[in-house]
């Protein structure tokens, strides 16, 4: 009925199936947060959705910025925050080129989304940043095969706040069950290795100096 008894206004009521996405979420909140590795659900902008503590943990020394937080776009935060750097050990090769990789197979799908296109006019104001999307990306693509591009399963270096892991590797595992990816949702995990089982990682705490810049110089693609 459109009014209740005594002529006011009932109060619009979720939808069912909206009802059933949040019980979902809150449910899928819970069970993130029994999971020990740092994990993410975002949707296809890389806005963050639901985290763990464990992800908490590891970005908690992350400086303040204004767009490029990594609770609140991880895409942003891997391209435009100064201090990504100092957790995601090998930045440029290691995280910037996959997720530019990525970013421009979402700007194929969802070229007229907003919030890509601000991302996009972003990058473009970036000279380095610029130089690496429109002619490093081709060409580092060409150098490593599309296999590299994928993140499931890629293996990964990062600088670990708790020196119990201190420099280490993550594995990337994506795991979205099928309610996730109906919503138009990705869970990302990063199942973190002990150094023992890290090729070529030093065990320790120093970490590497704040960026002052995004990127440095990436080559440019061969004519």
């Amino acid at each position: 009925m459109e009014y209740q008894a005594g002529g006011q206004r009932s109060r619009p009521r979720p939808a069912p199936e909206s009802l059933r996405a949040q019980a979902y979420l809150q449910d899928y909140t819970a069970f993130l947060e029994a999971v020990p590795f740092p994990s993410v659900v975002f949707d296809h902008r890389w806005d963050v959705v639901l985290t763990n503590d464990a992800f908490e943990t590891l970005f908690r020394g992350v400086g303040p910025h204004p767009t490029a937080m990594p609770g609140d776009n991880f895409l942003r935060f891997v391209l435009f925050h100064p201090d990504a750097g100092t957790i995601l050990a090998e930045h440029e090769s290691s995280w910037c080129l996959p997720m530019l990789a990525h970013f421009a197979a979402a700007i194929e799908r969802h070229g007229q989304d907003p919030v890509l296109r601000s991302i996009l006019r972003e990058i473009a104001q970036d000279p380095i940043m610029d130089a690496a999307y429109r002619h490093g990306l081709p060409h580092w693509i060409r150098s490593v095969g599309p296999d590299a591009l994928e993140h499931d399963g890629a293996v990964r270096p990062l600088w670990h706040p708790d020196p119990r892991w201190g420099r280490t590797d993550c594995r990337i595992v994506g795991e979205t069950p099928k309610t996730l990816k109906d919503m138009g949702y990705t869970r990302m995990t990063l199942v973190l290795r002990d150094a023992r089982r890290s090729t070529g990682a030093a065990r320790t705490t120093a970490r590497v100096p704040r960026a002052t810049s995004h990127l440095s110089v990436v080559p440019a693609a061969e004519a």
